[in-house]
């Protein structure tokens, strides 16, 4: 009895921090609670609960099945399982598992809801994936050359070409939350999707002796933010050369200017700011975490398809100067993956569930040797020993990768060899982490500018997700 006595008072501590927002440290207190008592379906479906609130939809889906496992009957099991479901875009099996909810409780409104709402969801991907059948893309259909600009527009115009001059007065158009004109946002659409299909899967960058070379992580809509990097380190040019790591949208709900403003600047410097793709320049994620419904409010639907096609056309990993591999999630579930394998995947489609592109895009690393389930439910967890074996294959001598949330903005692992970096500080508005640059000398020896968030206007982050509001 004293045992289950102090697993409940671990549970209540866990729940403290969980009230708290701590969720890393709720999770620890479950933990230890479950350890004492692992009979107990509550312990495992709040640990789920807390694995939720920091992503880590794979071992949310785990607990919620073991709380499940102990009591059949448990449908907060169910309903965590169906939500981290949701959030992967897994919609059959969180339909599923809500149709349990609603069957364990028929009165439940808010089950009902979300079953309907998963419903709905699959008949429209069913409804799209069938008119899309050998349907012509999307960007041989759109003529902006012969679209009208009103006289009362009074934003920045494309002339002839994207100037510097233009870029300047599109971010300071954008920063007092002004549109710009449907006609000038297909053009940088078209033009740079022009550009990215002429790149390889894999890009190969040098960087000029005593030059130096900027690596950003993910900025996720929060364009106050992404301006502030400029403040900071100066705007891209041939002389201040950038990458930028992938997730360019979602969560924050300034998406749609960070990312013209990224493609603005990748066709003023093509050679100059790099860009590759990240697991949320997809249409799963962009489905939920609020990049399509900001299009399509902003914009109108046909955009929304254009930066669908855009995306997919992004490079999936860069090296750099032959000594350091980019890459927006991580490594890979099998040894022995040479470049030469990278350049070679198909990336002009949608990202598959398993392979050398789902990894690139959603895997992440783990302190201890080997490779286990990666606790995001996609991709796989990877050890040091994976990165270095990866590294001397290779004949490189760093991994840069993204794709988490880091307190200091970065994270350096596996004895110096795999660097995090994560550029949206305070993410979501919620975390207090700081955002990060890398910035590489001429030796590409890395050194690292942190940075705080800024204020923006009050609009949330998954303003424009309102069908997954609850969900979140």
């Amino acid at each position: 009895m004293a045992t289950e006595s102090e697993a409940e008072n671990f549970k209540n501590e866990g729940n403290k921090f969980f009230a708290e927002g701590k969720y890393a440290k709720a999770i620890e207190k479950y933990d230890e609670a479950i350890k004492l008592n692992p009979s107990s379906a509550i312990y495992y479906s709040n640990r789920a609960f807390a694995n939720f609130k920091i992503e880590n939809y794979g071992s949310c889906i785990a607990d919620a099945d073991k709380s499940i496992q102990l009591d059949k009957s448990y449908a907060k099991g169910y309903y965590r399982k169906g939500s981290a479901e949701i959030a992967l875009g897994k919609y059959k099996e969180a339909l599923k598992a809500f149709k349990l909810v609603v069957k364990i409780h028929p009165n439940n409104k808010e089950a009902k809801e979300k079953l309907q709402m998963c419903e709905k969801i699959i008949r429209k991907m069913a409804f799209e994936e069938a008119i899309t059948v050998n349907e012509v893309p999307i960007s041989q259909t759109i003529d902006f050359s012969s679209m009208e600009v009103e006289s009362s527009y009074a934003g920045p115009k494309i002339e002839d070409k994207i100037t510097l001059d233009f870029v300047k007065q599109l971010m300071a158009h954008f920063k007092d939350q002004k549109k710009l004109h449907i006609k000038y946002v297909f053009q940088i659409l078209l033009e740079v999707l022009k550009i990215l299909s002429s790149l390889p899967t894999l890009i190969e960058i040098g960087v000029p002796e005593n030059q130096h070379f900027n690596v950003c992580g993910d900025v996720h809509g929060q364009f106050y933010d992404f301006l502030n990097i400029f403040e900071i380190n100066g705007l891209p040019s041939e002389t201040n050369p950038y990458l930028f790591n992938g997730d360019f949208v979602d969560r924050g709900s300034f998406s749609l200017e960070t990312i013209l403003t990224l493609f603005a600047l990748k066709i003023l410097y093509p050679n100059h700011l790099h860009l590759t793709r990240g697991n949320h320049e997809s249409l799963n994620m962009n489905n939920i975490y609020g990049f399509r419904p900001e299009v399509e409010s902003k914009c109108g639907v046909k955009a929304f398809e254009l930066f669908t096609e855009v995306f997919c056309w992004l490079p999936l990993a860069a090296v750099i100067n032959k000594k350091v591999f980019v890459v927006h999630g991580g490594l890979f579930s099998k040894d022995d993956v040479t470049l030469d394998d990278i350049k070679k995947v198909n990336r002009n489609r949608q990202p598959p569930d398993e392979g050398l592109f789902c990894e690139m895009l959603w895997s992440d690393p783990q302190p201890f040797p080997g490779r286990a389930p990666n606790k995001r439910g996609v991709g796989v967890a990877f050890g040091p020993d994976v990165t270095k074996n990866f590294l001397k294959v290779n004949g490189l001598e760093l991994v840069i990768r993204s794709h988490e949330v880091k307190e200091e903005g970065y994270l350096v692992e596996a004895d110096g060899k795999l660097i995090t970096v994560f550029s949206a500080p305070n993410y979501c508005d919620q975390t207090g982490n700081k955002g990060a640059i890398i910035k590489f000398d001429s030796n590409m020896k890395p050194n690292f500018i942190t940075f705080s968030a800024v204020p923006h206007p009050n609009i949330k982050p998954m303003a424009y997700a309102s069908q997954f509001a609850n969900f979140f």
